[in-house]
C-alpha cells in the first residue's frame, strides 16, 4: 500500500473521494470536510490521504489534522480541579500539539472509508506508518487514531503490532429504533422509566415548552451558536471542539437535507435547540445549545423529543452521543465503548504512552439499564 497526502481539499480528485466514500458513513463525505475546514474550529490543521495498492488505484480515503489537546482530556473530577490551579500558572500544561486520523466533529469507525472491507488491516497499516512519519518530521509529540467501535476492534492486533496502545475513551449510546410511533415508544418503557419521562413532559408543557424541526437554519446561526457557548462554558465533562457561527451556517448550506435542527421554544421564545445530521439510516444527535444554564428538565424533553424525530424521519438507529448518560439511558439508551490508537515517535516514550493515559484519563465503566419491557 502507497500513501498520496493533499495539503489541501480542493486538490482531492472528487470523482475518487466520491467512488471510496459511497456506502460509508457521510462522516467522510467532502461536503462534511469542507463543512469543518470552512468553519476555521480550534486550531486544527486538516490533511487528506489516499490509501493506493501497487498499481496506484485508490483504495481508501481518510482525514488527519493538527490540533492542539489536552492529554487529560478524559481526567476525574479530583484531577480536572488540580490541572486547573496548575493552569492558571501554566495555561499549557499536558497541552500539545497533535496528529490525529479521524473525523473530527463525529465518531467514524474504523477512522477511514475503504473500497473493500477485506483490506482494512492493510489500510489501517499504511495510514498508521504514514502518520509516524509525517509525526517525525513536523515534532508532534503523540498520534491518535480514532474512532473505534466494537466492528472495529479486530483492527487493534494490526495497530499493536506497529507499537501502537489501545486505549479506552469516551463510550458513545445509541437507540435502535423499532416503534413506528412516539407513542409505541412511551409504552414500550417499564413504568418506572415511562412515569419518569411522562412527568416531565407534562411539566414543559405546562410550561408551554413545544419544539419544531427545521432543515434550513442558516439565519439563525448566530442565536445557535451563543446557546450552544452558554452550555460548553458550563459543562464539566469532555470539552474539545468550540463551535463558532461560521460552523452552523456551514452545516445548514453544506450539508443541505441530511442538516437538521429541531428548535425548543417555551411560549414565544427560542430557548434552545439540539443539531441533528440524518447519515443514511443513523440520526446522529450532535450538539445541544440553551439560552440559560439551569436544571429545569429542559434537557430530558429534548432528548425525547429525538427520538420522536427519529421515528418521524425512518431512521433505524439514532446516536446520542457521549455524555450525560444518566439521562440519555433512562431514555433506553445503550452504551457503546469507543477506543483510540495511541503511538509516539519520540522512542523512549512510546512504551509509556498507554500507562500515561491510564493514569491521567479514567472514562466511564456503564452498565446498560433494562429500559424496556421486552
Amino acid at each position: 500500500m502507497k500513501t498520496k497526502i493533499f495539503t489541501n481539499i480542493d486538490e482531492v480528485p472528487v470523482d475518487t473521494w466520491e467512488a471510496l466514500v459511497q456506502g460509508h458513513s457521510c462522516s467522510h463525505s467532502r461536503a462534511l470536510w469542507e463543512l469543518v475546514e470552512t468553519s476555521g474550529l480550534n486550531d486544527f490543521h486538516h490533511r487528506y490521504v489516499l490509501v493506493c495498492d501497487d498499481a496506484e488505484e485508490p483504495v481508501a480515503f481518510a482525514g488527519f489534522y493538527a490540533i492542539t489537546t489536552d492529554v487529560a482530556i478524559f481526567a476525574p473530577p479530583v484531577l480536572r480541579g488540580l490541572l486547573a490551579k496548575v493552569r492558571l500558572v501554566f495555561p499549557h500544561f499536558l497541552k500539545f500539539r497533535m496528529l490525529e486520523c479521524g473525523t473530527p466533529i463525529l465518531v467514524s469507525s474504523p477512522p477511514f472509508a475503504a473500497s473493500d472491507q477485506r483490506m482494512n488491516d492493510q489500510v489501517v497499516a499504511a495510514l498508521a506508518k504514514m502518520l509516524q512519519e509525517i509525526a517525525r518530521v513536523k515534532g508532534h509529540l503523540i498520534i491518535v487514531m480514532r474512532d473505534f467501535e466494537p466492528p472495529a476492534a479486530a483492527l487493534r492486533r494490526d495497530l499493536e503490532r506497529l507499537g501502537y496502545h489501545w486505549v479506552g475513551s469516551l463510550p458513545n449510546t445509541y437507540l435502535d429504533i423499532r416503534w413506528r410511533t412516539p407513542e409505541e415508544y412511551v409504552a414500550a418503557l417499564t413504568s418506572y422509566y415511562r412515569s419518569k419521562l411522562l412527568k416531565h413532559l407534562r411539566r414543559n408543557r405546562e410550561q408551554q415548552v413545544r419544539h419544531e424541526l427545521r432543515d434550513d437554519f442558516a439565519d439563525l446561526a448566530d442565536t445557535l451558536c451563543r446557546q450552544w457557548l452558554v452550555v460548553h462554558e458550563q459543562a464539566d465533562e469532555f470539552q474539545r471542539e468550540v463551535l463558532n457561527p461560521t460552523f452552523y451556517r456551514e452545516f445548514s448550506r453544506r450539508l443541505g437535507e441530511r442538516s437538521k435542527v429541531l428548535l425548543f421554544y417555551r411560549g414565544d421564545e427560542l430557548v434552545g435547540h439540539a443539531l441533528l445530521l440524518l447519515d443514511g439510516d443513523l440520526l446522529r444527535w450532535l450538539y445541544f445549545g440553551r439560552n440559560h444554564a439551569v436544571n429545569d428538565g429542559l434537557y430530558i424533553y429534548v432528548g425525547y423529543a429525538v427520538i420522536e424525530t427519529a421515528i418521524r424521519l425512518g431512521a433505524r438507529r439514532l446516536e446520542l452521543g457521549l455524555t450525560t448518560y444518566s439521562i440519555k439511558q433512562d431514555l433506553g439508551a445503550t452504551v457503546t465503548p469507543i477506543s483510540l490508537a495511541l503511538y509516539s515517535p519520540w522512542r523512549l516514550l512510546n512504551p509509556l504512552v498507554g500507562r500515561i493515559y491510564a493514569l491521567l484519563n479514567r472514562p466511564p465503566r456503564l452498565a446498560n439499564r433494562r429500559v424496556f419491557k421486552v
